[in-house]
């Protein structure tokens, strides 16, 4: 294959994916982003992972010397 076939035929499918525009499922995107109750349940069994505004920051121990 000559060269101007093969960037033609880049060309091509580089047309193809940049207007590819797949059907979106908004129930599956819902359920994705929705709450997380796996994440829930990891956070009450490990609280010191949960960040809250309760707790101290302290921001000399990221200083440097």
């Amino acid at each position: 294959m000559g060269r101007g076939r093969q960037k033609a035929k880049h060309t091509k499918v580089a047309r193809e994916l940049k207007y590819f525009s797949p059907d979106t499922n908004y129930g599956a995107l819902e359920k994705e982003l929705g709450g997380n109750s796996r994440l829930e349940e990891d956070l009450e069994k490990w609280p010191e992972y949960s960040a809250s505004d309760d707790d101290e920051y302290d921001e000399d121990q990221f200083k440097t010397a």
